[in-house]
């Protein structure tokens, strides 16, 4: 009787439009790359252990184009891709996907872009667990989007979309999850609710996320791709598996004799990564373990910013914003060159030297 209410209930309902309408029953498509295609990418791709250092720019201008499925590596604040999405902002791309486990200043970046330039980048749809800032409160361009049925929604647990980024790692199309099942989370996502063939009882499936492009920000890596990530590794691992392409950023380019040297400390293999970028503080305004802790001072800045406009609709200071610290940069390094030496003393001071492996 439940998998028959909870069939009934998926046929009628499904997901909402941008409107908030309910949209009608269609057959599944991928928000992104098909499993074939993701498939064929990984086994094409060389295994060489070539060099794969290029810049911010460069990787962005190859690999971002419009249309595609962009994941957001890290969890919330900690080890966000800041200085990629500053690149693509610049780069500009049209009706993207965004797709990530919980994030804040990474979407909400995008997001602000979208308000102020909307034929210069735009998203079309969010697949994702959670988009806020954590202790510091709801992302009011997220509630804007949301509000104003400016996107699509695929909601789901952090469970969840960390079981589909891991599905698509694993090369399947779905994975059974004991969450979302006899709950609104039915309503709110493209699971669906079958019947175990072993037990009989009730299961809810995830379909797998299979990203163009993987962006992520990790602790250390060498020329070839292989990464070392300390802390919580936040889905990174599965997210560059998943996707098509995944370029990475790191604090630190280390030798490949020191990858060698402890080769259970890599946590992404050199196989599933497309470009390489050393830049330091690259999660800035978040964290990076070993490394330095979030701004919480910056990130309030901006997200006043953000809420001025959604409360009020004006765009001058979230303009001024992306004038001063994106458009008025060539790179990450000019971003970080406005930032006062204190700034970044303080918080390298409050990470406290977390104990990170490099050689």
């Amino acid at each position: 009787m439940k998998n028959q209410v909870s069939s009934l209930i998926k046929k009628v309902s499904n997901l909402t439009n941008g409107d908030g309408a309910i949209a009608s029953q269609e057959p599944f498509s991928w928000w992104g790359a098909s499993p074939e295609k993701a498939r064929k990418a990984m086994v094409n791709k060389p295994k060489g252990l070539i060099d794969k250092r290029t810049t911010i720019k460069d990787a962005v201008d190859k690999y971002v184009k419009d249309g595609i499925n962009i994941a957001i590596g890290g969890f919330v604040n900690t080890r966000p891709p800041v200085a990629l999405v500053h690149e693509i902002i610049r780069h500009g791309a049209k009706d993207l996907t965004l797709s990530f486990q919980s994030n804040s200043i990474c979407p909400e970046l995008l997001a602000g872009a979208m308000m102020l330039y909307p034929d210069h980048l735009s998203i079309k749809r969010v697949e994702l667990a959670w988009w806020g800032y954590e202790v510091i409160g709801i992302a009011p361009l997220f509630r804007y989007l949301c509000a104003n049925g400016k996107i699509q929604l695929d909601d789901y647990t952090n469970y969840g979309m960390s079981a589909r980024f891991k599905a698509a790692a694993m090369g399947i199309e779905f994975l059974p999850v004991r969450d979302h099942g006899g709950a609104d989370m039915e309503l709110v996502n493209r699971g669906v609710m079958v019947e175990s063939p072993f037990s009989g009882k009730n299961c809810y499936l995830v379909p797998a996320c299979y990203p163009d492009l993987g962006l992520l920000n990790v602790t250390a890596a060498d020329m070839h791709g292989n990464c070392r990530i300390f802390g919580a590794h936040c889905t990174c691992p599965e997210i560059a598996m998943a996707a098509v392409n995944t370029i990475v950023t790191t604090e630190q380019i280390i030798t490949n004799e020191n990858i060698r040297t402890y080769p259970n400390l890599t946590e992404i293999p050199y196989t599933a990564v497309d470009a390489v970028i050393e830049q330091r503080y690259a999660s800035y305004p978040g964290a990076c373990y070993g490394f330095y802790w979030f701004d919480m001072e910056h990130i309030l800045m901006f997200r006043s910013a953000s809420d001025e406009f959604r409360k009020t609709g004006k765009m001058d200071a979230l303009k001024k914003y992306y004038d001063e610290y994106i458009f008025g940069c060539e790179t990450f390094d000019d971003f970080l060159g406005k930032l006062p030496y204190k700034t970044l003393k303080k918080i390298k001071d409050l990470d406290g030297g977390q104990p990170v492996i490099l050689a």
